[in-house]
């Protein structure tokens, strides 16, 4: 009330100093005592532009009949209540519909049955009760390479020209989530445009669902999954092409990988965070790789056993990025075994390793593959250790001959800010070695062994949802049949973003 009256003064005086200037016709104080009946909310804008307009101003054009000090004041009061009740209607007016607002965004974040957030999966959908949600993300991963767009493994590939590529190594949509009961989770991956080369059909290039599985696990010690998924056999695989340390897979993945499978298959977690953690898995699957039906009777069995010796899981991706307090690692074994078609398997499904007959020429049931495998994993404090070792048997009964094939690899990465702080926290180094003893294209007997000395660094924007990522290695081959030994250097930068 003070400064009401204040105010109501303040503008008293003005306009009797203005009513007094008036007399002398003066234009530059015109406007600046117009501007000060604009400021104190005397006149309006439209008022202020209309005066400006006159030579002079004058008793009647500020509304003022009889220059007074008695009418004067009446005018000023009025003018003053005027305002004072315009600015006190716009800070109700202002504080009830803020107050509205906050009241309705409040009952539909309480009531509405579906709430809506963006974290690591993408765009979550879920119900208040918990028992549906749905998370929907999507995926690029942009590439350029040179010379090489995949691994050499031949004296040919390393005399080819030279090949600088960019493409979209992978452009995926990812839906998962659980339906009816928090235990009952499902998930969908689709490719949607595999990457191509010139001489293969334009059906190489289509949209695929690669994954699809239903999954049961209301208890740690026992879950059941159905449907078509990369089968937990070795981890190198298993971790997502967006979850790697490098641009792509070591050497050894092609040889050695189950890769996709359509079955059925027990895991679960006993002892958890003992001595004795271990995760199991065991299935059975068609053998024919991803979208294949079986067309015999035989299937691919597999079992693996993880001893999280230090009583803590690891998830299934690469380097230390979380930044692992405590010390946490796994050993793993381990097996699996088919007969039929194919003597290797990848996202495109059923196929052949060199010197061996493809799907669509061999018979029925004619490889017995046997595999082995270990590995061994560890993180902390931004350290990030991963090893595997292989084995593969391929008997031919058509041509009565066995083959065995080995294969290796270990890789480190680490994010040298915790040593050195003015290095950026976001960079990690690393660095991968990897060989495999395969047979020749010629003669299965006789093996070629190549090798692969890779060094890499990873900038991370937001984890692994939003990297760069850039590698550089050292290919070589020698060939036993004709002995002789070739070797050469590939680049490759690549994008992967998540949204």
């Amino acid at each position: 009330m003070k400064s009401f009256r204040i105010y109501t003064k303040y503008c008293r005086a003005s306009v009797v100093f203005i009513l007094a200037a008036v007399s002398f016709s003066a234009n530059a104080a015109d406007k600046a005592l117009l501007d000060i009946l604009l400021d104190n909310g005397a006149i309006t804008e439209s008022q202020h532009k209309e005066l400006m307009k006159k030579p002079s101003l004058s008793s009647k054009d500020l509304g003022v009949s009889a220059a007074t000090e008695a009418e004067v004041e009446e005018i000023v009061d009025r003018k003053v209540s005027e305002a004072m009740d315009q600015k006190l209607d716009k800070h109700i007016d202002t504080k009830v519909e803020k107050t509205v607002n906050d009241q309705v965004a409040k009952k539909v974040d309480d009531e509405f049955p579906v709430k809506i957030s963006h974290g690591s999966k993408g765009f979550t959908f879920k119900s208040r009760d918990g028992n549906w949600r749905t998370d929907l993300q999507w995926r690029a991963q942009l590439r350029y390479t040179s010379p090489y767009r995949s691994d050499p493994r031949s004296l040919g590939n390393f005399a080819s020209d030279t090949q600088n590529t960019f493409e979209a190594r992978r452009l995926r949509m990812k839906i998962g989530g659980h339906g009816f009961r928090p235990w009952i989770g499902y998930y969908f991956e689709v490719d949607l445009e595999p990457t191509r080369s010139t001489s293969d059909s334009s059906s190489s290039s289509s949209s695929r669902v690669i994954d699809w599985r239903i999954t049961l696990d209301k208890w740690d010690e026992l879950a059941l999954r159905v449907g078509q998924w990369k089968i937990d056999y070795n981890r190198e695989r298993v971790d997502s092409s967006g979850r790697q340390q490098f641009v792509e897979r070591s050497i050894v993945n092609r040889q050695f990988t189950i890769d996709r499978q359509v079955g059925v298959q027990l895991r679960g977690r006993l002892f958890k965070e003992t001595p004795a953690d271990l995760r199991y898995y065991v299935g059975a699957f068609t053998g024919e790789g991803r979208g294949v039906s079986n067309d015999d009777e035989d299937l691919m069995y597999m079992g693996r056993l993880q001893w999280n010796f230090l009583g803590r899981d690891l998830a299934w991706k690469q380097t230390d990025v979380e930044y692992t307090e405590l010390p946490t690692g796994s050993l793993s074994f381990g097996a699996a075994t088919n007969k039929g078609r194919c003597t290797r398997w990848s996202s495109s499904g059923c196929g052949n390793l060199s010197g061996f007959a493809s799907p669509g020429a061999a018979t029925n049931g004619q490889f017995e593959v046997e595999q082995y495998t270990q590995g061994f994993a560890f993180k902390w404090k931004g350290l990030s250790i991963q090893q595997e070792y292989h084995w593969k048997e391929v008997d031919d009964t058509a041509n009565n001959t066995t083959s065995d094939m080995e294969g290796a690899y270990v890789s480190s990465g680490y994010f040298f800010h915790h040593l050195i702080p003015a290095i950026p926290k976001q960079l990690e180094l690393a660095a991968r070695y990897a060989f495999v003893d395969e047979p020749n294209s010629t003669n299965v007997l006789v093996n070629n062994k190549r090798e692969e000395v890779t060094i890499g660094a990873n900038w991370f924007f937001a984890g692994h949802n939003n990297k760069l990522t850039a590698d550089f290695s050292y290919l070589s081959l020698d060939d036993a049949v004709v002995n002789r030994q070739v070797n050469d250097n590939r680049f490759r930068v690549q994008w992967d973003v998540s949204f």
